[in-house]
């Protein structure tokens, strides 16, 4: 065995042995809101109630809620979703810790929405969940599961900051359909869409984003009806290669107004040889410099209204080397950490991005 495949496997037997460590749930809580026990013993006795149940002793600045949904993917391997929650949650360092009980049935069609009973419900669960996370006054981390369980993450960003927040959407694909130009009815798809205030009336938020209080970010794969939709709105879009000066993205963003940004890491806008753990892989993205690079410029501008990281369907061991520098980085610019080593360390795994731009189905 390799070295490297012998630290994958080590690393991954280690994830594991977190996550089942992690994943034992001190209490089931009305809407569905569950806490799981923090790996330092000694913080973990945190009061609770009917209501909710908390374990970590708060270690980071900030916590994490894991969302276990995958009726609003498309992918053939969209049941992976759950367990990719699972390990993405758990890879994150320290604090506090919390997971929403999502309905794991698969659901019916409605309304040319693929599982929106069961979606519905689990919206209720996430809002329920958010709310109590942020009353701890700590920044909330969502980890899906699919992109759809960013809608109350988001939501909650839009009451907190309003007209002066921007969602800056890291994404493959632009998830502007609807469920009359959707090609499969996958809510993932459909997400940014419902923000924007057109889409299913189950999945509305409380208030809606404007066209212009948002930046499609490394967006490479655009059914007709949202391309025709980006541009009739003159949404402002940041193509993966530009993404390799962060200032581009900086100015794009600078342009909406923004004191504060929500940004959504869907894993599939890396390019697949850098990482192909998603369901719908699209050529022609990011590295993973450049995505951490990004995300630090803004976070080194803006208030960080809040971060979701969704749509990772584990594969192999080979899967956590990258997503561990990823979400190291990710943890150092949450806890207000800018060190060059993580960039370093990021630097040192496969890159390879090309400019591509292509009209293709997400499954949304």
């Amino acid at each position: 065995m390799t070295g490297k495949r012998r630290r994958n496997r080590d690393m991954a037997a280690s994830a594991a042995s977190n996550t089942a460590s992690t994943l034992s749930t001190q209490a089931a809580l009305r809407h569905g809101l569950k806490a799981v026990n923090s790996p330092h013993a000694e913080c973990s006795n945190l009061p609770s109630n009917d209501r909710y149940a908390e374990s970590g002793c708060g270690v980071s600045g900030y916590t994490v809620l894991e969302v276990p949904q995958w009726q609003g993917s498309g992918s053939r391997g969209a049941y992976r979703l759950r367990q990719g929650a699972s390990a993405l949650a758990g890879l994150f360092p320290g604090g506090q810790r919390m997971r929403v009980d999502t309905d794991n049935q698969p659901g019916g069609p409605r309304d040319g929405v693929a599982a929106l009973d069961t979606l519905a419900a689990n919206l209720h669960a996430v809002r329920a969940a958010h709310v109590h996370a942020r009353a701890r006054g700590r920044a909330v981390v969502t980890v899906g599961g699919d992109c759809g369980v960013d809608l109350a993450p988001v939501e909650a960003a839009l009451a907190a900051h309003g007209d002066r927040l921007t969602v800056v959407w890291f994404d493959a694909h632009g998830d502007v359909n609807t469920p009359a130009t959707s090609p499969s009815g996958a809510f993932h798809g459909m997400i940014l869409r419902a923000l924007l205030g057109d889409g299913p009336s189950q999945l509305a938020p409380a208030r809606t984003l404007r066209p212009d209080q948002v930046v499609l970010a490394g967006v490479r794969a655009l059914d007709p009806g949202e391309r025709a939709f980006v541009t009739e709105h003159r949404i402002r879009h940041v193509a993966a290669a530009g993404l390799a000066d962060p200032s581009v993205l900086l100015d794009e963003v600078a342009a909406t107004g923004a004191d504060a940004v929500h940004l959504h890491i869907d894993l599939d806008v890396l390019d697949p040889e850098v990482f192909g753990a998603v369901g719908t892989p699209e050529p022609g993205g990011l590295t993973l410099e450049q995505l951490v690079n990004a995300v630090r410029y803004l976070a080194s501008r803006y208030t960080l209204a809040g971060l979701c990281l969704a749509e990772y369907e584990p594969r192999d061991d080979g899967d956590l080397e990258v997503l561990t520098s990823l979400i190291t980085a990710l943890a150092s610019v949450l806890d207000g950490g800018a060190a060059n080593s993580t960039v370093q360390e990021v630097e040192r795994l496969p890159a390879r991005a090309w400019p591509a731009t292509r009209t293709v189905s997400r499954g949304g």
